[in-house]
């Protein structure tokens, strides 16, 4: 009989659920992306109707559901801290709050279908262990060095270990109050980047700036003989009093995490609204090149100890695409993995991977593509756009559709080449945070001025932040100085320097690409319109980006159409379906 497992990320950024059957991811998906909310956080009970639906079952036929949190994980560690360091009642208090709040999984399990009750047991898996299980069990190696990084999670920032077949064993770990991702975190809000998630505009603005702070930075983070690291707690307010975090309901919300003597020490915080001068991008460097200080310290005395080529990264810092290319270059590691949604999503499978390897099951199942999310049918298309005909005529547009696979693939490389912008929306929606050809937004990246034209049509987005180039595998030595498997968009590589030239939309400032490499055999249409732009421009590349403005990636494809009318986007391809502004060009 088969068995199923359900994992759930809950109650925290990016809540998410994924559903395995005898060891084969089935289905996974993140909540934002049915809520509209950015990083919506509660209980994710569509994407878990949704991963359900996918594997044919209801709730009641659950075998496991596996949380990736364990209220009882570290617990002398939170007692001794709680009887050392004597926080205030508040801090006390709203941490009994949340523990309250994230128990009675069992009984939300149970309202998800009308009439029907969770059956199956429930496990809680330590937040670390789930991370270090979403990177190395579904990772293609047989035997890899683990690690996990993030700001928190059961009392603890980051786990490290060997993963060899089924087993990990966890070697160390960095507790409460000591984080790279709080640093992180809390040097981004002194910055002026006050929402979650914001840490991506620092590595954005870093390659604007000198790492000339170091001697400042170094006093904030302390690296260890044992490969750890402690922060200097002085510079911060998340280990004494009490810093308002909201994680129900809706998008997460984190108070200031740094302390007054933070801007002794740099100045005064940066205002949201305040002109970026060059003090704050060099500040901006200095935190990346920080972080990364940290991070290849932690990597490199877990070499020693274990010689391995392989590692596998997750953690909330896992996403930090920049240091994670420069792995093979800052340490003995030949080889990297890091998943699709490294981050808090990403516990989901973690979790669930946790419970099929405790209960004997074997490996077998290999993530080498992010297509996990709902896929509509052409029928739901032709609805919309029959449905929407006269909105579509209104904005000036024309539909047809365009059943030959290559003639479509042809038709859309023109636009791009043309130097529109356009729509892509196929199959199924991608895991994780990035868009990799089935909800993107693809243009032509050999044009100087495709930011402002992206940014002035959609996007109004900081102009400091680069577009990622999606390429064809097999034309990577050509175009990167490194070579490897990135088909995350996980992983920033340099671009080789007389090709930088030709593709200035997908090169950033210091020359690199945070770059996806596209086979035939996981998205044969995205690998397909990519051949017939190369064959176009000589360019085996597309500037890609994310199929949104300022919400969530496009799910559905409602949402789809929503966004291309209400932007200045020339060319919007449903399936087979295309939408044409016919001002285009």
């Amino acid at each position: 009989m088969t068995q199923h497992i359900l994992g759930i990320n809950a109650f925290h950024g990016d809540s998410s659920a994924c559903i395995i059957s005898d060891g084969i991811l089935i289905a996974a998906v993140e909540e934002e992306r049915f809520r509209r909310v950015k990083h919506w956080a509660g209980f994710p009970s569509e994407s878990i109707r949704y991963c359900l639906g996918e594997a044919g079952i209801s709730i009641d036929q659950v075998d496991h559901a596996a949380i990736n949190q364990d209220p009882k994980a570290n617990f002398f560690k939170k007692l001794i801290y709680l009887i050392t360091s004597m926080p205030s009642p508040a801090f006390v208090w709203d941490r009994i709050k949340n523990k309250r709040k994230r128990q009675g999984f069992g009984e939300l399990l149970g309202q998800i279908e009308p009439g029907k009750s969770f059956r199956g047991d429930l496990h809680n898996i330590e937040h670390h262990y789930c991370h270090l299980s979403s990177a190395f069990h579904v990772s293609p190696f047989d035997e890899a060095a683990v690690v996990s990084v993030d700001g928190f999670g059961d009392f603890s920032s980051a786990a490290w270990g060997i993963g060899k077949g089924s087993n990990i064993d966890v070697q160390g770990r960095v507790f409460f109050p000591h984080s790279l991702g709080i640093f992180y975190q809390a040097l981004t809000q002194y910055l002026g980047f006050p929402h979650y998630g914001d840490e991506y505009k620092v590595m954005g603005l870093a390659p604007y700036g000198q790492p000339n702070q170091m001697d400042k930075m170094r006093q904030i983070v302390l690296l260890e003989p044992d490969g750890s690291f402690r922060l200097n707690l002085r510079y911060f307010r998340h280990h004494k009093e009490k810093v308002e975090y909201s994680w129900d309901g809706g998008s997460p919300e984190v108070g200031t995490l740094f302390a007054p003597a933070l801007e002794e020490l740099l100045g005064p915080a940066r205002a949201k609204d305040q002109p970026l001068e060059q003090k704050h991008k060099d500040l901006a460097r200095s935190i990346q090149a920080m972080y990364e200080e940290a991070f290849f310290h932690m990597l490199n005395t877990l070499h020693k100890r274990h010689p391995i080529d392989a590692v596998a990264i997750a953690g909330g810092c896992g996403m930090n695409s920049v240091a994670n290319g420069k792995v093979t270059l800052r340490t003995p590691f030949k080889k990297v993995y890091v998943q699709s949604a490294a981050g808090d999503a990403g516990g989901a499978i973690g979790a669930a991977y946790a419970v099929w390897h405790k209960n004997g099951g074997a490996r077998g199942f290999h993530m080498d593509h992010a297509y996990w999310g709902p896929q509509y049918p052409d029928n739901d298309v032709a609805e919309l756009v029959h449905a929407r005909a006269s909105d579509i005529a209104a904005a000036g547009c024309k539909v047809e559709k365009v059943v030959d696979e290559t003639e479509l693939c042809k038709r859309t490389a023109a636009s791009i080449a043309h130097g529109n912008v356009v729509g892509w929306f196929q199959g199924r929606l991608e895991w994780g945070p990035r868009a990799l050809g089935n909800r993107s937004i693809v243009c032509d990246p050999r044009r100087a001025d495709m930011k402002d034209i992206l940014n002035l049509k959609i996007k109004r987005r900081e102009s400091f932040r680069p577009f990622a180039p999606s390429i064809l595998r097999e034309s990577v030595p050509e175009w990167f100085e490194l070579d490897g498997e990135v088909p995350f968009m996980m992983q920033v590589y340099p671009i080789r320097t007389d090709k930088r030239s030709q593709i200035p939309a997908v090169c950033h400032v210091d020359g690199s690409g945070r770059l996806q490499t596209v086979h035939k055999e996981t998205n044969s249409r995205y690998y397909r319109l990519i051949e017939a732009f190369r064959d176009i421009s000589g360019v085996p590349m597309v500037l890609n980006t994310s199929f949104n403005e300022n919400e969530p990636v496009v799910c559905r494809p409602v949402e789809a159409l929503d966004c291309f009318l209400r932007t200045k986007m020339d060319l919007l391809v449903l399936g087979d379906w295309m939408v044409t502004r016919e001002s285009q060009g």
